[in-house]
């Protein structure tokens, strides 16, 4: 016979029992949280297009046919697409942010600089000191993405931000008949790949009209040989490296 002092005993063993179930599958949920992220956003980072090349800028008052500061560039295009699962139509992208931008390692040779585009008629990005990154870049939701204006589609869209390792080195000549703006001018100047190379982080923020996302991105940069490739392509499209998770407030 179950004395009523055992039974009080079998309940308390149960309950705790019960509550250690329950905070081993809290923190397995935890844990899966920190590894995985969110699995389920309403917009998500679907593909990151890189190119780089280089570039000759030109030296002011100079007598020479050809006087350039070389930069080596590599321009960045995050494409960020709807969710097909989830059928929410006032669902809409409010920003995108891109903050904490960090050289986690430095090129031997060059400073790196970042831009944002150019608001201006003409050219993509320029280098002018109004247009650097100084500490984040937003992208307002908008009808439909803009560079100039930085705007990304609500529903959808790609934003762009550009590394610039600037002032390499510098190439003069009165003898070529030409000058072609890419990896060639690093063999004129004899900067090596190994020279170039950096590695940057920064993070990456999708804020929605309900909830705010956020990941750290690391990329090692250039992505080729420009000597030898002139002009690198970069699709990358396995985004199981970069975890976003819910930002609290």
């Amino acid at each position: 016979m179950i004395t009523e002092g055992k039974k009080q005993t079998i309940k308390l063993v149960i309950a705790v029992f019960a509550l250690v179930l329950i905070i081993t599958f809290a923190c397995i949920m935890m844990m899966k949280y920190e590894v995985e992220g969110e699995t389920n956003m309403p917009f998500q980072l679907s593909k990151i297009m890189i190119i780089g090349t280089a570039e000759g800028v030109e030296q002011e008052e100079s007598d020479l046919k050809w006087d350039f500061s070389i930069y080596q560039n590599n321009d960045i295009y995050f494409y960020i697409d709807q969710n097909e699962e989830i059928d929410e139509d006032d669902l809409l992208i409010k920003n995108v942010e891109i903050s904490n931008i960090n050289v986690t390692k430095a090129p031997q040779k060059g400073t790196i600089q970042t831009y944002m585009p150019n608001s201006e008629a003409g050219r993509l990005y320029s280098y002018d000191e109004q247009f650097l990154v100084q500490d984040s870049l937003t992208y307002k939701g908008a009808s439909q993405s803009s560079s100039t204006n930085l705007e990304i589609g609500s529903k959808g869209g790609t934003a762009w931000i550009r590394f610039s390792n600037t002032n390499i080195g510098n190439y003069s000549s009165d003898k070529d008949e030409e000058i072609v703006h890419d990896g060639s001018l690093l063999e004129k100047i004899e900067a090596t790949k190994e020279e170039l190379s950096f590695e940057i982080s920064f993070d990456f923020m999708i804020e929605t009209t309900e909830n705010k996302y956020k990941a750290n991105i690391n990329l090692q940069l250039p992505t080729g040989d420009l000597a030898a490739e002139k002009t690198c392509y970069l699709e990358k499209t396995d985004m199981s490296d970069i975890i976003f998770k819910r930002v609290r407030e």
